[in-house]
């Protein structure tokens, strides 16, 4: 699941384009899968996505989200080479201070990645002041200069406050190592263009030993691998600037040549640590994105109810009725049964179709190695063809609030000859959880009446007592 797939699972519960019989046929045609909520989301959205209405939401949200990510970061980018111009600007009577420099590539990305975990941790509250105080929080606000029809469907969409957290989490780090690549391209540029000569000074009494640790511990990461990218005692001690007057010391003048080696140490510097770290972070970001939009899926508004029709058999519990109710009259249907077999040669529905058939079944208990549709748009070859391969005892279903028709009696006679019992059952709507009132059987029972077939039964879980023996589905 993605954010699109979030977009287009919300707007599908609000549309609400299955029924629960769908959706039901849905879950037992894909039961490889029954164990996996967010995977049975996903390919249930993608089954439905073209009931949506064009443009697609997630298609423009998408789309809205890619524009304002793309203008930030580039932006942040150019404010990175600026930024980083401007800390290396040199006019040649005072050296760079280097302590500007590390200050933007080192304490700074730390410093944000702090905050930045600690926003992680509060992702789920609405009101995060850390979250809400990154630059990427900004971005609902540019939805002003867009199309008014575009703004307004945007508007309308409600995203899930720990979705939408996540969301600015991970395009802050996007912005932010953009930024720091064009520190870094300004570093590179201005060593490859010019003769930088770097030092380091500030105000605190640091000495050039306290100064050398220091920095061995923070090139910690690379100093075994690329000693040279370590300043060393040498360089330390003849970069160690004083502003006192406008002229440089003749020492510094004399060493000139070795001040611009502070640059690899720079570089890897900006590398790990506002490169490096800040895409662990990106990626931290995206793990949490995924697992938000994930835990999102699960807790929109219908879709615990849908998952509960994929994998619930709509009647989930089919009461065996043993007892038949006795009638007023002794013209009823004689062959009536009241439970059904758990198993039958072929289950057959009179314009039903297959996956409606296999809802039917689940929602009955019962199982088939076939499941056929008749009647209906089928034509005479292709029920034919079904007669040709039925037998044994063989499960109609008809929908009871249809009267049988003759085509129905004609193919019921056929069926009776080919096979060894017909057990023909009236069922209702799924609204009505398939049950299918009396009044409807009655009409069924009668028609049945005009010509009993000793290989024709009829199912109902209450009816008339005939004139002779009752028998169920198992005599």
């Amino acid at each position: 699941m993605n954010l699109k797939s979030y977009v287009d699972l919300s707007e599908l519960l609000k549309e609400n384009p299955s029924t629960q019989g769908e959706n039901r046929a849905f879950g037992l045609t894909h039961v490889l899968i029954k164990e996996r909520p967010l995977e049975q989301l996903s390919v249930w959205t993608e089954a439905h996505k073209e009931k949506l209405k064009r443009p697609l939401l997630s298609d423009t949200f998408s789309s809205y989200l890619y524009g304002v990510t793309l203008t930030l970061v580039l932006i942040a980018f150019v404010l990175g080479l600026l930024s980083g111009i401007g800390l290396l600007s040199y006019n040649g009577k005072e050296p760079v201070n280097v302590i500007y420099f590390m200050a933007m590539v080192i304490c700074l990305p730390l410093f944000t990645m702090l905050l930045t975990f600690v926003s992680m941790l509060r992702a789920r509250s609405a009101r995060s002041v850390l979250v809400h105080l990154s630059p990427a929080f900004w971005m609902e606000k540019m939805l002003a200069l867009l199309p008014g029809k575009i703004q307004e469907n945007i508007q309308a969409f409600k995203i899930n406050p720990l979705l939408a957290n996540w969301v600015i989490i991970k395009r802050s780090q996007m912005i932010a190592l953009f930024f720091s690549l064009g520190l870094l391209m300004a570093l590179l540029g201005g060593v490859v263009t010019k003769d930088i000569a770097f030092a380091w000074s500030t105000t605190l009494h640091i000495t050039p030993e306290t100064f050398h640790d220091f920095l061995r511990t923070v090139a910690f990461p690379w100093r075994e691998f690329v000693p040279s990218a370590v300043p060393s005692m040498e360089l330390i001690e003849q970069s160690h600037y004083f502003r006192l007057g406008d002229k440089l010391s003749e020492e510094m003048i004399t060493h000139a040549s070795q001040l611009g080696e502070w640059w690899r140490f720079l570089a890897f510097a900006t590398v790990f640590y506002a490169i490096f770290l800040r895409s662990l972070m990106l990626l931290l970001s995206s793990f949490g994105l995924s697992r938000a939009v994930k835990q999102s899926c699960l807790t929109l508004d219908g879709s615990v109810r849908l998952l509960r029709e994929i994998n619930e058999p709509i009647i989930s519990t089919h009461t065996k009725q043993t007892k038949i109710a006795s009638a007023s009259n002794d013209k009823g249907y004689g062959q009536i049964v009241s439970t059904l077999d758990a198993s039958y040669d072929s289950i057959q529905g009179w314009a039903i179709t297959e996956d409606e058939l296999s809802v039917l079944s689940d929602s009955m208990k019962v199982i088939a190695p076939m499941h056929a549709e008749v009647g209906g748009l089928n034509t005479f070859e292709e029920d034919a063809e079904v007669l040709s391969k039925s037998h044994g005892e063989v499960l109609l279903f008809v929908k009871a609030w249809e009267p049988p028709t003759m085509d129905f009696i004609d193919y019921l006679e056929d069926l009776s000859i080919k096979v060894d019992k017909v057990i023909v059952m009236p069922v209702g709507t799924t609204e009505n959880l398939y049950k299918a009132t009396d009044k409807e059987i009655d009409v069924w029972e009668n028609k049945l009446s005009l010509d009993e077939d000793e290989k024709v039964w009829l199912k109902r879980s209450s009816a008339k007592t005939p004139g002779r023996e009752v028998r169920n589905a198992e005599s």
